[in-house]
């Protein structure tokens, strides 16, 4: 429950207005005031890195690409929960010609992205680090509406024909066998709630063509002067096979979430009809095929609030892939609530407070660490008894196609990288949206739909090494810390409110949103005694620095990451040295002073590869092929990183609920 009222900055709601989302009238107002609205009154309730393609002989690379079907190399959220997400818009990543063609994205239009062009380009997402790309759905779309062209893939008119302006299906297939030849995954985005029609009074209909035309009349009395023609909508061609017209007004009122419209008068979005039993069975027959024609390893669905949540268990069934839905609320419990009818949600409970958070110097770092995980509030799932035996996981994200990019809020650099971090450090699933390593800083739909191909792709911008750095670190972790993914992170208390301090084994990771500009102040983290084992060299990843955990009762003080120890200067001068590099410290404690705003993610030296290609090799201790394991199970858990856990509960640290 919400104690005070909290408020997105005038100044950003100021830079924000105007934003709308182009594929969710109605539902998308503004973003600024929706989340204003949000916070202050909630809506209520009624994952390796594989290179296998550049080891492939030619021909049998070949031969892939040409499969007509690729079977789909994942089907569980297991399989899943170590991958990191590459989102990208299709229509906008890249084209098969390698051209450099203009985009204007305030026309609305397509620019002319492709699958084969994605294809072309799968080098420079898998160098960044990513196993699994998430593109834009396929189905055909309706095009010259008052909004523009369905080039986003949310406008569905015909659910089983594939979009020619992305290219044939063969070149879809093409894609995926190629992601596949690299052991990456392919996630397809899906839209079951609704499909796109112009109304009659629209000027550029070309779906009016027919008299078959009827005028529909709300359920809550009230009569839209609105005529569809059904029969041009795809395979769902009857009146029926939507719910009555009205679009929705009341968020807090489930069943209108759920029965009326998206859209308005200009770009009704017609409702399916999930409760007729023909149409589910279309639907989940639908998904099933198209998950078997394009070897797709996982579903993004849409609009999952739309559809009562019954439907969605039967729908993740018949996928038989890992599913991952959007519940737009910044209400935790609500968004838990779909957990167990699909495999994982977007966490946009924790989205809105990670702007709230970074967006500026004065953001409230104390509400993402009191705010509840999604899986601590799911539900048991209740379909088949396997399905009880998989993770249950959220996916973690700064941007995406339907939100301001980060960098539109601040200029901030410090500010910028704290968010970026965020995504790879806790329990989530990794995603990133194209174009966040190229510093893209397009607000609201449509600025935030740029064409990557402008930028040339280029792979010395620092957003593209720091998701190097942040992929690289969390596959390390991965391998080092066998229970990795199955412990929950948590949060250990810091005393400054500028810091929060995020552990999960065996990665520690340390936040400020002071930013990059005050010269004048930088704040302490401490590292309680007994996290680590005392004499433990840990690596900032993202300056390459040690900082080195403190033994007995004398501690060692970092500045900026870079180690400096009270060895054999007595206590006196120790204490004074801590004095003014971060005040006093409790006997064991380790502090770490900020440098320039900056994050760290910290990791011992001895989980890193001194491999070439590994993160910070120069400072890496573990073996040089692999990922510094020192055994496996817990108790050489606890002898790689101290006691761990099992003190925390004296050290004040609080479970990330």
């Amino acid at each position: 429950m919400y104690t005070q009222t909290q408020y997105i900055p005038s100044r950003l709601l100021a830079r924000a207005q105007g934003s709308r989302s182009c594929h969710k009238k109605g539902r998308t107002r503004d973003f600024f005031q929706r989340a204003q609205v949000a916070l202050v009154r909630p809506p209520s309730t009624p994952l390796g890195d594989s290179r296998l393609a550049t080891m492939l002989p030619l021909a049998l690379a070949l031969l892939l690409a040409l499969t007509p079907v690729s079977p789909a190399l994942a089907a569980s959220a297991s399989e899943w929960a170590s991958k990191s997400i590459y989102q990208l818009v299709t229509d906008r990543f890249a084209t098969s010609t390698n051209s450099s063609t203009p985009c204007d994205t305030s026309q609305r239009t397509y620019c002319g992205g492709s699958w084969a062009g994605i294809t072309q380009h799968l080098d420079y997402i898998q160098d960044m680090g990513f196993d699994a790309v998430w593109i834009s759905p396929i189905s055909k779309n309706l095009d010259g509406t008052a909004y523009g062209d369905g080039y986003h893939g949310y406008w569905l008119t015909d659910l089983d024909t594939t979009s020619s302006r992305f290219g044939t299906a063969q070149d879809l297939k093409n894609l995926s066998a190629a992601l596949h030849a690299r052991g990456m995954y392919l996630m397809l985005d899906v839209v079951v709630n609704h499909f796109a029609a112009l109304p009659q009074n629209s000027s550029s209909s070309s779906l009016l063509s027919t008299a078959s035309k009827t005028s529909l009349t709300s359920p809550l009395g009230d009569l839209l002067d609105i005529s569809i023609n059904f029969p041009d909508l795809l395979p769902l061609s009857k009146e029926a096979d939507f719910h009555p017209a009205c679009f929705i007004a009341d968020y807090t009122n489930q069943t209108e979430v759920e029965q009326c419209w998206l859209g308005d008068e200009k770009l009704p979005l017609p409702d399916v009809n999930t409760e007729d039993p023909d149409v589910v069975e279309t639907l989940y027959k639908w998904i099933a095929d198209m998950v078997k024609e394009y070897g797709v390893d996982g579903v993004r669905i849409d609009t999952v609030k739309h559809i009562r949540r019954a439907f969605w268990e039967g729908f993740t069934q018949r996928a038989g892939v890992f599913t991952l839905g959007e519940v737009e609320t910044d209400n935790a419990t609500y968004a838990a609530s779909y957990l167990g009818a699909v495999d994982g949600v977007l966490d946009y409970p924790t989205w809105y407070k990670l702007i709230m958070a970074f967006a500026s110097v004065s953001g409230n770092l104390s509400a993402i660490q009191d705010a509840p995980s999604l899986p601590s509030l799911a539900s048991p799932p209740s379909s088949s008894p396997s399905s009880k035996s998989q993770p249950i996981l959220t996916g973690s994200f700064l941007e995406n196609h339907d939100q301001p990019r980060f960098p539109s809020f601040t200029h901030d650099v410090a500010l910028r990288k704290n968010a970026m971090v965020w995504t790879f450090v806790g329990d989530g699933l990794p995603i990133v949206y194209y174009g966040q390593e190229q510093g893209y800083e397009g607000g609201g739909d449509p600025s935030n739909r740029e064409a990557l191909w402008l930028s040339g792709y280029k792979s010395d911008k620092p957003g593209v090494a720091l998701l190097k750095t942040l992929n690289g670190v969390r596959k390390q972790a991965i391998k080092a810390n066998e229970s990795f993914l199955a412990t929950p992170a948590r949060w250990i208390t810091q005393t400054e409110p500028s810091t929060i301090m995020l552990s999960k084994p065996p990665l520690l990771t340390l936040f400020t949103n002071v930013g990059a500009n005050d010269s004048t102040y930088q704040p302490t983290w401490r590292i309680p005694a007994g996290l680590y084992a005392p004499g433990t060299t840990l690596i900032d990843v993202l300056a390459c620095r040690a900082v080195a955990v403190g033994s007995g009762g004398n501690e060692t003080s970092a500045v900026g990451g870079v180690v400096s120890e009270a060895e054999g200067a007595g206590k006196d001068a120790a204490r004074e040295k801590k004095k003014r590099d971060g005040g006093a410290s409790a006997e064991g404690e380790t502090l770490v002073k900020a440098k320039n705003g900056m994050p760290q993610v910290l990791i011992p030296a001895s989980m890193l590869s001194r491999s070439g290609d590994g993160v910070c090799p120069a400072l890496a201790t573990g073996p040089g092929g692999g990922a510094g394991r020192e055994g496996t199970g817990a108790a050489s858990m606890q002898s790689r990183v101290g006691r761990g856990l099992a003190v925390v509960g004296a050290l004040g640290v609080v479970a990330l609920l």
